[in-house]
C-alpha cells in the first residue's frame, strides 16, 4: 500500500557500482584496449623521467627534482583509478564497498591536490631561476626543495582526509547504488547521499579554492614577473630559451587547472554528470600522458639523458 523509504530498504553493507561507458561488448573491448594503451604509456613515460632524473647527475637540479616528483605523483594518481576502471570494462561490473570507495576518493583527491600544489612550486622555481638567476642556487637549496614537496604532500593529505571523512559520514540510499562515473569522485558520490548536502558542497568549494584557485593565482603572479623579466632580455636567443623552459610547464598548468576547475568549481546547477565524466577522462589520462611527452620533447637535457641511457644500455647488452 505504501512505498517503502529507500533509506530503510537496505539489506547488507552499502556498495557502489560504476556506470558502464557502453553496453556493447565490441565497444567495451575497444575502450579496454585504448585505456590500457594510454595507461601503459603513462607508466612508461613518467617512469622514464623518474629514472633519468635519479640516475643522471646532470639532472640533479631543483627543476628536475620537482619534475621527478611530479612524474611519480602522476604514476600513483592514475594507478588509483585506471586498474579498477579496466577491471570493470573487462567482464561484468564489479561492486566496490563503501570503505573501498572512500579509500579511492581519499587517494585520488590527495594525489590530485599534491599535483596542483607541485605545479605551483614549479612556477616559483621558474620565477627564481629567471628573475633571480645569480641567487638561484642560494635560494633553491636541496633542503628547501624537499621541505616544499613534503609540505605540498602533507597539506594535500590533510585536506583529502577531512573531505573524505566528511562525505562518508553521510547516509546513502539503498544497498547498491550506481555512480555515474568511472571512479569515486566527490561530486558524483555526493549526488547519491540521502541527506542535505549543502554544507558538504560548501566544504568542497572551499577545498577547491584552496587546491585550485589559490595555487593558480600564485602561478599567474609568478608568470607576470617571469614575462616581465623575459621581455627585458636583450638577445632573441636568450628570450627564446627562457620562454622554452616555461612553456612546457604552462601547458600542463592550463590543462590541469582548467579541467579540474570545470568539475569542482562550477555551480552544481550548471553541471552535467556526463560532462563531468568526460572532463575527468582528460585529467585522468591526457594530463599525465602529456607531462612526459611535453617535458621530453621540448627539453634537451631530458632527451639527452634518455638517449645516453639507451645507448649505454644497448652497448652493455652487446658485450
Amino acid at each position: 500500500m505504501f512505498a517503502r523509504s529507500p533509506v530503510l530498504n537496505q539489506s547488507g553493507p552499502t556498495e557502489f557500482v560504476f556506470r558502464a561507458f557502453t553496453t556493447v561488448p565490441e565497444l567495451q573491448a575497444l575502450l579496454f584496449l585504448l585505456f590500457l594503451l594510454l595507461y601503459s604509456m603513462i607508466l612508461c613515460g613518467n617512469a622514464a623521467i623518474v629514472w633519468a632524473v635519479r640516475t643522471h647527475s646532470s639532472l640533479h637540479t631543483p627543476m628536475y627534482f620537482f619534475l621527478c616528483n611530479l612524474s611519480f605523483l602522476e604514476i600513483c594518481y592514475t594507478s588509483v583509478v585506471v586498474p579498477l576502471m579496466l577491471a570493470n570494462l573487462w567482464g561484468a561490473r564489479k561492486p566496490i564497498p563503501l570503505a573501498g570507495c572512500g579509500a579511492q576518493m581519499f587517494f585520488f583527491v590527495a594525489l590530485g591536490s599534491a599535483d596542483c600544489f607541485l605545479l605551483a612550486i614549479m612556477a616559483y622555481d621558474r620565477y627564481v631561476a629567471i628573475c633571480h638567476p645569480l641567487r638561484y642556487t642560494l635560494i633553491m637549496t636541496q633542503k628547501l626543495c624537499v621541505r616544499m614537496v613534503l609540505c605540498a604532500l602533507g597539506l594535500a593529505l590533510l585536506l583529502s582526509l577531512q573531505l573524505a571523512c566528511l562525505i562518508f559520514t553521510l547516509p546513502f540510499c539503498g544497498h547498491r547504488r550506481e555512480i555515474n562515473h568511472f571512479l569515486c569522485d566527490v561530486p558524483p558520490v555526493l549526488r547519491l547521499a540521502c541527506a542535505d548536502i549543502r554544507v558538504h558542497q560548501a566544504v568542497l568549494y572551499v577545498v577547491g579554492i584552496l587546491v585550485l584557485t589559490v595555487p593558480f593565482l600564485l602561478i599567474c603572479v609568478s608568470y607576470v614577473f617571469i614575462a616581465s623579466a623575459i621581455l627585458r632580455i636583450r638577445s632573441a636567443e636568450g628570450r627564446r630559451r627562457a620562454f622554452s623552459t616555461c612553456s612546457s610547464h604552462l601547458t600542463v598548468v592550463l590543462l590541469q587547472y582548467g579541467c579540474c576547475s570545470l568539475v569542482y568549481l562550477r555551480p552544481r546547477s550548471s553541471t552535467s554528470e556526463d560532462e563531468d565524466r568526460q572532463i575527468a577522462l582528460v585529467y585522468t589520462f591526457v594530463t599525465p600522458l602529456l607531462n612526459p611527452l611535453i617535458y621530453t620533447l621540448r627539453n634537451k637535457d631530458v632527451k639527452g639523458a634518455l638517449r645516453n641511457a639507451i645507448a649505454s644500455k644497448a652497448a652493455s647488452d652487446t658485450r
